[in-house]
């Protein structure tokens, strides 16, 4: 245990200044440090090399744990959060950078884009929605259009309309179930196309 003092340094800067009570600091070198061999042995069998930052990277995050409350017991909590950190670092090294690949269509994964089949039934869809609202009066035909398509607000479009709110949501509603019963194939009554 030679390193004694650089971990008690390492331990008291992750504690910060100030903030460092007698009692952590106690509990830290009579409860966690005695596990330093078994902990060392343990990263070891693991295969990994960086052992001396990841035993420095648990004194930091059971030293942080420990500023909330001291657990108990002390061994299994110093396991897990080596355990934690071990798949932590297990995760990081496996994430493959975007940039780091250069043919996208090697990581054998979906695309958001759209094939020729969707590109296909979109443009039919925005056909029959097209013809649907043609079918529409004009007087329900111009609200849907504002609200649905260019997004504008009920009292924009009765402005522009120079008609009052409530007739625009009137008019909406007629508007959104006669295109249903279009689209969807129900008769409806449409008045006249004016």
């Amino acid at each position: 245990m030679a390193e004694k003092p650089e971990t008690d340094r390492g331990m008291a800067s992750s504690l910060g200044p100030g903030s460092a009570t007698s009692e952590v600091k106690a509990w830290f070198v009579r409860e966690v440090l005695p596990l330093e061999p078994m902990l060392i042995r343990f990263f070891r069998r693991s295969g990994r090399t960086d052992v001396e930052d990841l035993r420095q990277d648990v004194y930091m995050r059971v030293c942080d744990a420990a500023m909330e409350q001291i657990p108990h017991p002390t061994k299994p909590f110093v396991l897990a959060v080596a355990r934690n950190l071990l798949i932590d670092r297990v995760r990081r090294e496996h994430i493959v950078s975007i940039e780091a690949v250069e043919n996208l269509d090697a990581l054998n994964i979906a695309t958001d884009d759209p094939g020729p089949d969707q590109n296909l039934m979109a443009r039919e869809e925005l056909r029959r929605l097209q013809l649907a609202l043609e079918k529409l009066p004009r007087r329900l035909r111009a609200p849907v259009v504002m609200r649905k398509i260019d997004g504008l607000s009920r009292r924009e479009i009765a402005q522009r309309l120079g008609i009052s709110e409530k007739t625009v949501e009137k008019q909406l509603t007629q508007g959104v179930r006669a295109l249903a019963d279009i689209l969807y194939g129900e008769s409806t009554d449409l008045g006249s196309k004016s």
